[in-house]
This record gives C-alpha cells, sequence and structure tokens, in this order.
C-alpha cells in the first residue's frame, strides 16, 4: 500500500511481468481508478507500436476532478527501450519507468500520482530506470534515449 492508501491491482504486476518475460508488450500505461483507490492498467502496447504512439497516450491523458472537470492527467508507465550502443558494442534492453505528471496536470491529481508512486514501483519488479517527466519535451524519445542508456546510445 502507498502513502496514499491506494492500492496496486494485480493485473498490473501481471502485464509487467509479461512485458518482461515473454515481451508481449512493449509498454504498458497505468492509471488511478476513478475512485482514486487503486491503480490499474490503462493500455497495453504490442510489440510492433513504435515510440510516439506511446508518448501521444500519455500527452493525451485526461483525468476528471471531484467537480467533475476533466483536464490532463498524470500517468505511470514502463516502456521496453531497445537501443543500440555507440561504437557498436552491441544492444541493450532497459525497462524504464515514466511518471507522467504534467505541468498544467490538476493539483489534487498530481498529488495523488506522487504519493502512490512508491507502492507501483515497488510491485514491478526489474525496472532498470526511471524518469520524472512534466512536460512533452521531457519525453521526445532523444530525451528518454540519452537518459536511458547515461548517453552511450
Amino acid at each position: 500500500m502507498s502513502q496514499s492508501g491506494v492500492q496496486v491491482d494485480p493485473d498490473c504486476i501481471s502485464d509487467f511481468n509479461d512485458l518482461k518475460l515473454s515481451k508481449k508488450y512493449k509498454y504498458i500505461v497505468y492509471k488511478l481508478s476513478d475512485d482514486n483507490k487503486t491503480i490499474v492498467v490503462e493500455d497495453k502496447g504490442s510489440p510492433s507500436d513504435d515510440y510516439d504512439s506511446f508518448r501521444d497516450k500519455l500527452i493525451n491523458a485526461t483525468t476528471k476532478s471531484k467537480s467533475g472537470a476533466v483536464g490532463k492527467g498524470p500517468r505511470y508507465a514502463v516502456y521496453d527501450f531497445d537501443y543500440q550502443l555507440s561504437g557498436g558494442e552491441g544492444s541493450r534492453s532497459k525497462i524504464t519507468f515514466i511518471a507522467w505528471s504534467p505541468d498544467d496536470a490538476g493539483i489534487q491529481a498530481k498529488m495523488v500520482y506522487a504519493s502512490s508512486k512508491e507502492a507501483l514501483k515497488r510491485s514491478l519488479n526489474g525496472l532498470a530506470a526511471e524518469l520524472q517527466a512534466n512536460d512533452a519535451d521531457d519525453i521526445e524519445y532523444d530525451s528518454v534515449l540519452k537518459h536511458v542508456s547515461k548517453g552511450k546510445a
């Protein structure tokens, strides 16, 4: 359980294991349930999906406030990054956790997501990198690749 009391749905873990062990998915996007009590799977990308479709899902994510207003929404995601090392030293694959919390998202949503992040991360064994992203530039492919590869790609 997280600081906020949010639980992690078992599907979050089983889908992550499918991504990690059998490469069934390229990415998974997680969100808080409408009652803010459970982290659930929102979307999964097939191995053939490209990074741009994943990025678009994060940028266009919405959430509903208590008043019913719909606005930009935070999300959690994991993405299986495959990249080539510079100098022909081979390829690498790193499963990366991304905490997406756009600057223009609602304050309450951002607070609940921030206080629930560790519960999800603890449930997902095998994460190789983590990234906090607050605007579209933070999740540009080249920016994320530089972070994940530590500048070696």
